[in-house]
């Protein structure tokens, strides 16, 4: 078998690129604290754990190991440590697997953030199961769709889900991993014919577990705003990933991280495994957002990382100002925000009220990390995305898929990463060129080669053959005083096939006067940008991560003009 000059070469050429980034990623690993050179057996026996546990049980394991008494994470029931997890998951483990539960099968976790969901994650880990994260925000057909797509074989799930459960077969066991004061009293859920994370760890050997045939692996939901979220598999394991996020975002170690982000999105679900591989203790939130408990919380802690979707920031900034001033940030380091783009105000006010912490990441279930703004970057440009952090490559290709190499032209963006997905759970996959994943979007470079998000990809609207992305019409408006937020929306028309559509949040002090909306973009943009009606409404419609749901601004009757 003979091999060919050119291809050898780009085998070769392939490899010293690999070995490259291998180099670059353990640089950056040792400089933010996550690999300690003079302790190699540390290093080992962490990998070991992750490859054989999965990344989210193998980081508690190694945590157990090197500093069993120090605090892990803070709920409404108190702190728990590093040793009672890893012991708490090793009985539940057992428990689940006394149910029948066996390595292999898969598990839907529907849970808010809390232990229960935790010692859920670890012990579907250490038992080989693959966990399936479930929206909080799911509707029944929803629920129902992706549990029978996934083959679901058990459902760990919080009280105020019940309701729910009423979508999938009654045979489908059940486990409570939270359990409401309101939900014992009014609906009985003490019933030991529902066990819970507790009674299942109750009597169980809290001694280690023999490593599965095979780590179980996790799947993380896209955010379904268009219809029945997909599934986006996380079955390979590598130390390495962890410097993508962490080459261009110095998280704090040895510190207390604040999780508002829930912990079933990818945002949350990356951080709290790198809080806990750096070391941090971890706060969660009385399971559901509250602006002003989020810097109640901050103050109280000392909380030194704080980690959201943008959705949250907005709502923490528009509070009262009094409100604001009550609260002691100054301890706050870093801002990681990711799930869904800032609003340029949002942006600015964050800067100033937390003084140069935000740091933004673009990416996405399917192709992991992208790009990551700075504090600096985001200071100059509010609108920018970032740049790449170590092994990533981010390339724009055209319509007919050629590279675009001039600054400021849009084409669609696509990433080279190694630690992107492989495909759906129902099979299907994102359009690849070249080995390199779509992202779905489009966007451009500037002359400094900092990349721009213009839009979705299939949020484009045409109107009268010109091409509008909406997030740059909602992005000016959004920004004046007398605007929460704006979302712009693409709707039929006789004559220019589509026109645009407006919907502001208005602010208390907004005349709400439509005309006065179109005359500002009209005065700021081209004539056809200009949105033909102006809703106002209370409240953009979005999911449980903060996500703008489009489709039900669509189905929102307006009085013809």
């Amino acid at each position: 078998m003979s091999v060919s000059f050119p291809a050898l070469t780009d085998a070769v050429r392939k490899a010293g690129e690999t070995a490259n980034v291998l180099a670059a990623s353990v640089n950056v690993m040792v400089k933010r604290q996550l690999f300690n050179p003079l302790r190699p057996d540390h290093a080992v026996r962490s990998g070991f754990n992750m490859l054989k546990f999965g990344p989210f049980a193998g980081v508690v394991m190694h945590a157990a190991q090197t500093r069993p008494h120090a605090g892990a994470i803070v709920d409404e029931r108190g702190e728990m440590t590093f040793e009672q997890l890893d012991e708490q998951s090793n009985a539940l483990a057992r428990g689940l697997r006394d149910m029948g539960i066996a390595p292999g099968d898969v598990v839907a976790v529907l849970a808010r953030d809390h232990r229960g969901m935790v010692l859920s994650l670890v012990a579907t880990g250490k038992l080989g199961v693959r966990a399936v994260l479930m929206n909080t925000g799911f509707a029944k057909p929803q629920f129902a769709d992706v549990a029978a797509r996934e083959q679901v074989k058990a459902v760990l799930h919080d009280s105020e889900f019940l309701d729910l459960m009423s979508a999938i077969p009654a045979e489908i066991p059940r486990v409570l991993t939270w359990v409401d004061d309101k939900d014992a009293e009014e609906k009985n859920t003490a019933d030991p014919a529902i066990p819970t994370v507790d009674s299942l760890i109750a009597g169980q050997s809290t001694a280690k577990l023999p490593a599965p045939a095979k780590p179980g692996g996790m799947v993380i939901l896209t955010s379904g705003t268009t219809g029945t979220p997909k599934g986006a598999p996380r079955d390979r394991v590598s130390p390495f990933a962890s410097a993508q996020f962490v080459d261009r975002v110095p998280l704090p170690a040895n510190g207390t991280m604040l999780m508002a982000a829930p912990i079933f999105h990818g945002t949350g679900l990356s951080q709290f495994t790198i809080g806990v591989a750096l070391g941090n203790r971890v706060i969660f939130q009385q399971r559901r957002f509250d602006p002003e408990q989020t810097l109640a919380n901050i103050d109280a802690y000392g909380a030194d990382s704080l980690v959201v979707v943008p959705t949250m920031l907005q709502r923490i900034l528009d509070l009262d100002q009094t409100v604001l001033d009550k609260y002691d940030v100054s301890s706050i380091k870093v801002i990681f925000a990711a799930g869904s783009a800032i609003a340029p105000d949002v942006v600015t006010r964050t800067l100033d009220h937390f003084n140069d912490s935000l740091y933004n990441l673009y990416g996405s279930t399917e192709c992991a990390v992208m790009t990551v703004a700075t504090p600096e970057d985001l200071r100059r440009f509010p609108t920018t995305a970032g740049r790449a952090p170590v092994g990533i490559r981010i390339v724009l290709l055209d319509a007919d898929r050629n590279p675009i190499t001039e600054p400021n032209i849009t084409g669609t963006i696509f990433v080279d990463n190694g630690f992107a997905f492989g495909g759906y759970t129902d099979g299907r996959t994102k359009e690849t060129v070249h080995g390199m994943m779509s992202s779905g979007d489009v966007g451009h470079f500037d002359a400094e080669g900092l990349l721009y998000i213009d839009g979705r990809d299939d949020d484009m609207i045409v109107s009268g053959g010109e091409n509008v992305f909406p997030l740059e019409v909602e992005n000016l408006i959004a920004a004046r005083a007398d605007v929460f937020e704006a979302a712009v929306i693409g709707v039929d028309d006789r004559e220019f096939g589509k026109r645009l559509r407006a919907f502001v949040v208005p602010s208390p002090e907004s005349t709400r006067d439509p005309q006065e909306i179109k005359d500002y973009v009209k005065a700021n943009l081209a004539r056809y940008k200009v949105p033909r009606e102006v809703i106002f409404l209370d409240e953009l419609p979005r999911n449980a991560t903060g996500k703008l749901l489009r489709k039900p601004l669509a189905e929102i009757p307006v009085q013809e003009n």
